[in-house]
């Protein structure tokens, strides 16, 4: 099935944007974490962080414009005209993304960690007793999810490029986060780290 013109630059417009997307992400974090540029432009570690956050947010929102434009131009593929089943990998993706987001908070969702900034402890409850990335997985069935909803070819393969560069991505971002939190775990606990927990507690 030929594409039409306007579908294809469309496709290839939306597949820059996420290859743009992992690169700057991978850039932009793992060159603050050696240089801190973010920190020192912002003045502190946490309004980098927040920068980042807003950046990450607004190209992922180009993105998902970009996606919906490419299904819209491509006609129906009736095999794959699911509404159904699209409806509810839709909302079982959002579910993971949003309740991902809840349990790690702004800095823990957007790579507050390649600011040093950690959380007190690895979080293991839903959705990540689920999957170790269920944030990145959502995201995909949410694509996939939409895909099938309109029956749309273009998304499903679209979809799948999505998945790769998250396997990608977290080729990078599970060694490294491995690594900064055993090195957490490897420093002797102060006095005032003792308090704090102990505060916790009670």
């Amino acid at each position: 099935m030929q594409l039409p013109k306007a579908a294809y630059k469309s496709n290839n417009t939306d597949l820059v944007t996420q290859l743009r997307r992992l690169r700057s992400h991978s850039t932009q974090s793992s060159g603050k974490h050696k240089t801190h540029f973010l920190t020192k432009a912002f003045g502190s570690p946490y309004y980098g962080c927040y920068a980042l956050a807003v950046t990450i947010f607004a190209i992922g929102a180009i993105r998902d414009s970009f996606y919906k434009t490419a299904l819209e131009q491509q006609p129906v593929y009736p095999p794959l005209h699911q509404p159904t089943l699209g409806t509810l990998l839709f909302l079982a993706g959002n579910v993971l993304v949003l309740t991902s987001m809840y349990a790690l908070g702004v800095t823990g969702t957007y790579l507050g960690d390649y600011f040093g900034i950690l959380m007190d402890e690895k979080v293991e409850g839903f959705p990540f007793n689920v999957t170790g990335a269920p944030m990145y997985w959502g995201s995909t069935l949410s694509f996939l999810g939409t895909a099938l909803y309109y029956g749309r070819s273009a998304g499903v393969l679209l979809t799948l490029e999505v998945f790769v560069m998250y396997l990608g991505a977290l080729r990078f971002e599970d060694p490294f986060t491995a690594q900064i939190y055993a090195q957490k775990e490897s420093r002797p606990v102060t006095r005032s780290q003792t308090k704090q927990k102990a505060r916790k507690k009670a």
